[in-house]
């Protein structure tokens, strides 16, 4: 690995102005720390913000409000996150490890890098890594790539799963930088690559995610996530729904869904839910409604199979929602 300094941040405010002076904000590490020793990113200057207040995890209203320093662990075996936000804390189980899950922090997930195997590839192209030096997954394996806003410079998908479930449930990110401070749907947060893949969240240089805002309601307490992948543990999204459903009289409300390891960013699926919007909760009108996702598809050589894959994980995870006494 190569030389580095790390200063430790003893305030929000001296963590901000560090990161505004070139440093990176550094907290779990588990994906940063592991880019550093490949030497896809080589960053001179780290700032440790461990210390900082943003741990807590609180209930306003109906509201959920997690710190950005919450460990992921923490949050998902949170009393009230289970009550008031299960499909939160079912994504984060889902997610990772629980090794990994004791280290790494809320806002940490929401900005890792891809896991996109080109992008560790020194000896290849990747437009991420180096822009302008190609995509080298194009034409290369890529079953596990995305097949939703995908561009002709990049196709790896967003490996996050707790975002998916976020962005299905409208959350919200409140964000502190040189600039001041800002708030934005966690939605908004993800760019999609179009010829800047390198530029990966809109995020300004020295901007620190300070908390996550969750709003709640009927939808939230009738929600699941289904994840799709190669083998059952420590593994990536090959599809993946968080699905959301409010349901009165035995009607749908309303509908929320969004689905990972299929596009560059978590993907909310709108048309999916206003299809299901005034509809008795049965397979056929899931099925109707989950058609409507494969909307706007590229699918690459090796990931084709992600178009059936896709409506058949949103039905799954719909009818797993509908089953929520």
């Amino acid at each position: 690995m190569f030389p580095f300094t790390m200063e430790k941040a003893g305030s929000t405010e001296a963590a901000i102005a560090a990161a505004a002076s070139g440093a990176r904000y550094i907290a779990g590490g588990t994906t940063l720390v592991d880019l550093m020793r490949d030497e896809v990113e080589r960053p001179e200057r780290l700032v440790d913000i461990n210390r900082l207040p943003l741990t807590g995890i609180r209930v306003e209203g109906e509201d959920l409000i997690i710190g950005a320093l919450a460990r992921m662990a923490e949050v998902a075996a949170h009393a009230d996150v289970q009550r008031l936000q299960p499909l939160i804390a079912e994504s984060l189980i889902e997610g990772a490890s629980p090794q990994l899950r004791n280290m790494a922090s809320m806002g940490g997930n929401l900005l890792q890098r891809v896991r996109c195997p080109y992008f560790r590839m020194l000896d290849v192209g990747c437009n991420k890594r180096t822009p302008g030096s190609g995509c080298a997954a194009i034409e290369g394996l890529n079953a596990g790539h995305a097949i939703l806003g995908t561009s002709d410079y990049c196709v790896a998908t967003h490996p996050s799963d707790v975002a998916v479930a976020l962005v299905a449930l409208d959350a919200t990110m409140r964000v502190q930088g040189p600039q001041g401070e800002r708030l934005f749907p966690v939605e908004e947060l993800f760019r999609l690559p179009t010829d800047t893949p390198h530029l990966e969240h809109t995020l300004l240089p020295g901007d620190l995610i300070v908390e996550i805002r969750v709003p709640g309601g009927s939808h939230a307490r009738r929600a699941r996530y289904l994840k799709v992948r190669d083998r059952a543990s420590y593994e990536f999204a090959l599809v993946s729904a968080a699905a959301a459903l409010a349901i009165e009289d035995g009607v749908i409300r309303e509908a929320r869904i969004a689905a990972g390891g299929v596009g560059t960013r978590p993907w909310r699926l709108r048309a999916c839910e206003a299809a299901l919007a005034g509809r008795k909760p049965d397979r056929q009108a899931f099925e109707e409604a989950a058609q409507l996702a494969t909307e706007g598809v590229r699918p690459l050589h090796h990931n084709a199979f992600k178009v059936a894959l896709l409506p058949r994980t949103i039905v799954r995870a719909l009818e797993m929602a509908g089953e929520v006494a």
